[in-house]
């Protein structure tokens, strides 16, 4: 009995090192079925797709865009574009209605966008909404017969699990790959807004973006986004958006086309062994409650500086990271139940979220110039604290035209740091004929000038 088990297994391993010269070897060994992840792939991949897509991007040129420079040479002003292309993936979640989810970098300024079927089917998609902060958008084929994949619950995974990353590297076409779960939870990396990434040593490179992590029942548990590499390349580390993260920002945007994420208005950081003996506590995992804006939701809800966060919504906090992206995924007017420690006693604290606008102006009622555009004052929390600046609302006509787009945020105008509606009003008065504006957009700067 012992000289058969010895055989069989001197079999497999010789299987696994010379595939390619044992192609005729059976599927199974003694009647024992080789091990194969070929049925579950049968199953999923089909509900894995490859997109391309098309855009123009304005160029932008340090001396054609200077108004003396375009005066003095007698340059008339127009726009410079350069036709852009990529390659991505993504995950059909809902056959009914055509619903594939992807990166919002995949899609990114696209104005074309295809969609590839495993089968070869080619279908253009329309786009229901994005979230650049997550990284997740949602865009829609009109197609019969598809094959949605299930979601599985990423907050049963533990570090060792098996996975499989399904996309479409270097755009060679649908490619498979195997590993395991890394690492979970990891957060300020710099790469998006709201992190809380599952890393897996599964191949992800280049064109895998928006493809989907699965476990072994085929289940999606993850949006591959993210490589980690000196050359862009795939090093055995690899990120992934959580699926129950994913869920609730896919919500919001078949619903209203964009997250409207609130605010309760503290800022907080990680507990260090240092800051808990200060505060005479044993726990190494939490957050220190630093600064509470007045008249807040956390201000209502009496919260104070001290105070140690450690529960939201009845899950364990682990770091301000992980605060951040657990209010960032509530809804404006949710309660949210905040677990505190205060001079060693446990309490229990609720709020409301509420709008991180809050006060908005049409564009002409500060300049001309700005016609088109709706502003709006944004205090936004941040793994640093709070951050405050002036939200471009919507952008149509002129103020299209002279750059502006939706999404970017106003850090000075004229030179003068803007955190309310009444410094943009301030400043523009200082220089009515032309406003220079510095604009953070995604996750850049540059300046603007409109005139």
């Amino acid at each position: 009995m012992m000289l058969q088990i010895v055989r069989s297994f001197i079999l497999f391993v010789l299987f696994l090192c010379f595939s390619s010269a044992l192609a005729g070897l059976p599927n199974s060994i003694d009647g024992q079925p080789l091990p194969t992840l070929a049925p579950m792939l049968e199953r999923t991949t089909p509900s894995v797709v490859n997109i391309s897509t098309t855009g123009k991007v304005v160029v932008r040129d340090p001396f054609f865009d200077d108004p003396f420079f375009r005066r003095f040479f007698d340059i008339p002003q127009q726009k410079r574009e350069r036709r852009t292309t990529g390659l991505g993936s993504g995950v059909i979640i809902d056959a009914r209605n055509g619903y594939v989810i992807t990166n919002s970098h995949v899609i990114d300024k696209a104005q074309d966008i295809v969609v590839t079927l495993e089968d070869g089917q080619r279908f253009d998609a329309q786009v229901i909404g994005k979230d650049p902060g997550a990284d997740i958008a949602v865009i829609q084929i009109d197609a019969i017969n598809l094959k949605e994949i299930p979601l599985g619950d990423s907050d049963v995974l533990r570090q060792g699990d098996f996975v499989v990353a399904i996309g479409n590297p270097f755009g060679l076409g649908q490619t498979v790959t195997s590993g395991i779960v890394s690492a979970l939870g990891r957060s300020g990396l710099g790469i998006e807004s709201y992190e809380d990434f599952i890393q897996t040593d599964a191949s992800i490179n280049p064109g895998n973006s928006g493809g989907a992590l699965v476990n072994l029942n085929g289940e999606l548990i993850g949006i591959n986004t993210a490589i980690f590499g000196p050359s862009g390349g795939n090093v055995g580390i690899g990120f992934a958006i959580p699926m129950n993260m994913a869920k609730k920002i896919i919500e919001q945007l078949i619903e209203h086309g964009e997250v409207k994420r609130g605010r309760l208005g503290f800022s907080a950081q990680n507990i260090t062994p240092e800051l808990a003996e200060a505060f005479g506590i044993t726990r190494n995992k939490g957050v220190v409650v630093a600064r509470v804006e007045a008249d807040s939701p956390a201000d209502k809800a009496e919260m104070k500086v001290g105070d140690v966060i450690i529960e939201i919504n009845g899950k364990e906090v682990q770091s301000s990271a992980h605060v951040r992206n657990e209010i960032g995924l509530l809804r404006i007017g949710n309660r949210v139940k905040i677990g505190i420690l205060r001079n060693g006693k446990s309490h229990t604290l609720t709020a409301t979220v509420e709008d991180q606008v809050t006060e908005r102006v049409q564009g002409e009622k500060l300049s001309k110039l700005l016609a088109g555009a709706e502003f709006g004052e944004v205090k936004e929390e941040t793994s640093r604290g709070s951050i405050s600046g002036i939200e471009v609302l919507s952008a149509a006509g002129k103020a299209v035209s002279s750059g502006l787009l939706k999404g970017d945020i106003i850090i000075s105008v004229n030179k003068q740091r803007v955190k309310t509606i009444r410094d943009m009003k301030t400043a523009i008065q200082r220089n009515a004929d032309a406003i220079l504006l510095n604009i953070q957009r995604d996750s850049g700067g540059l300046f603007l000038q409109i005139q």
